[in-house]
Parts: structure tokens; C-alpha cells; sequence
């Protein structure tokens, strides 16, 4: 009978592991999602307390108002007349000729 000898340092042994040390991506995109909708709920909810804060103020702010000073025609009168010679300046900056002449004609 002969011996056999198997040489076993040449040889590379296979270890298959279940789980291991590994990156696992699953647990990190679970994270993601998480954090993500962890995010969604907080911005809502600073939205709507801000929203609610805006409109606290500016119905507080339209009750307790004194009442407005109401403008009067003069005045209207004075602002019509302003942008009226601005328009007619508009108008005669459009219809005037350029004194720049076009060498390319």
C-alpha cells in the first residue's frame, strides 16, 4: 500500500462566510431613504409653522393699522404729468434719426 501525501500549502483553502465585515449597500441606501424622509418631514412641518407665523403677522398687522391718508388729486395729477413728458421724451428719442451712419451701406 502506498502512502499518499497531499501537499496543502499550494493549495488555497476556500472559506465561504455568510455576512462577513463586508460593505453591505442594503443598510446604506436604507440611511439614505431614512435621512431623506427625515428631511421631507422636518422642512414641512418648518414650513408650516413659518407659513403660520407670516399670516399671524400680517392680519395683526392690517388690524391695528391707523387708517391711511388718502392722496389726493394734485398729487395723482403731479405723477401723471411726470411720466407723461417721460413718454413723450421716449417717443422723440425712437422718432429721431442716429447721427451715426452705417458705413456697411
Amino acid at each position: 500500500m502506498p502512502i499518499s501525501m497531499e501537499i496543502n500549502f499550494l493549495k488555497k483553502k476556500k472559506k465561504f462566510k455568510k455576512g462577513g465585515s463586508g460593505i453591505k449597500p442594503d443598510r446604506y441606501w436604507r440611511y439614505i431613504i431614512y435621512i431623506t424622509f427625515a428631511l421631507i418631514a422636518f422642512f414641512l412641518v418648518f414650513g408650516w409653522y413659518f407659513f403660520r407665523q407670516t399670516s399671524r403677522e400680517l392680519a395683526s398687522s392690517f388690524t391695528s393699522t391707523p387708517q391711511q391718508e388718502i392722496v389726493g388729486e394734485g398729487e395723482i395729477g403731479k405723477v401723471l404729468q411726470y411720466f407723461k413728458i417721460r413718454e413723450d421724451k421716449s417717443i422723440e428719442i425712437l422718432n429721431s434719426l442716429s447721427p451715426i451712419i452705417d458705413p456697411s451701406l
